[in-house]
């Protein structure tokens, strides 16, 4: 006899992802691997400028802008803690694979795991740190400043308002708690004050028209 699901009458029938769903998902991603890059760096001469994480991290905050923007802050924050609860699974599972037996050909892969994945947590502390404290208040602004300007109006002034308050906390924090003691400590105002503006940089130049796009095209095609 040929057994036949039932149709769930609450799936999405048109076949696709909501676009909350994707949204959420490339976040996330996002975020995760501005972590792991954020192991290595960028050094140019005898300066230390930022962290690798610092080129796809604005990206994460564009996200969060189309989250408040779209869905309201209480949704955005829902994510965000989301994004906290995965960072948090990404050390765990990561840690228990550094303390995993491997053979012993393995082993200078093995050193290079650990080497990376023992940063990790100190990376991943500061950056749920200064990412739930810089993400609520980016979100919480641009919801603020949309009341302020009543019509709905210029986004560009929101995403990147909002980005100014935010950004400033998040590098802040992210900066001190993650390379403090590793990185000499009269380059890590240089570093918080060359990260603070590449981030705005990124937003201003990519992150706001992905913004414009993503928000135009969620209202437009799912109202």
């Amino acid at each position: 006899m040929d057994y036949k699901v039932p149709e769930n009458p609450y799936q999405n029938r048109s076949g696709s992802f909501t676009p909350l769903v994707v949204v959420t998902a490339v976040l996330v991603t996002l975020y995760l691997t501005a972590n792991l890059m954020a192991v290595k760096i960028i050094r140019i001469g005898s300066l230390s400028l930022f962290d690798a994480g610092t080129i796809t991290f604005p990206l994460t905050y564009m996200l969060g802008d189309v989250l408040a923007e779209v869905w309201g802050y209480r949704t955005a924050k829902r994510v965000i803690w989301l994004t906290f609860a995965c960072n948090v699974m990404l050390v765990f599972f990561t840690g228990i694979g550094v303390l995993l037996p491997y053979p012993e050909y393995m082993e200078s892969t093995q050193q290079a795991y650990s080497a990376i994945y023992t940063y990790v947590p100190r990376i991943v502390i500061a950056s749920l740190i200064s990412f739930l404290l810089g993400e609520l208040a980016n979100a919480k602004m641009l919801v603020m400043i949309k009341k302020w300007q009543k019509d709905g109006r210029h986004l560009w002034i929101r995403t990147i308002g909002s980005s100014v308050a935010g950004y400033l906390i998040d590098t802040t924090f992210f900066v001190l708690i993650a390379f403090y003691g590793t990185v000499p400590d009269g380059e890590l105002i240089f570093m918080i004050a060359v990260q603070y503006a590449a981030k705005l940089l990124i937003e201003a130049v990519f992150g706001t028209p992905l913004a414009y796009a993503a928000v135009n095209y969620i209202k437009r095609r799912f109202q």
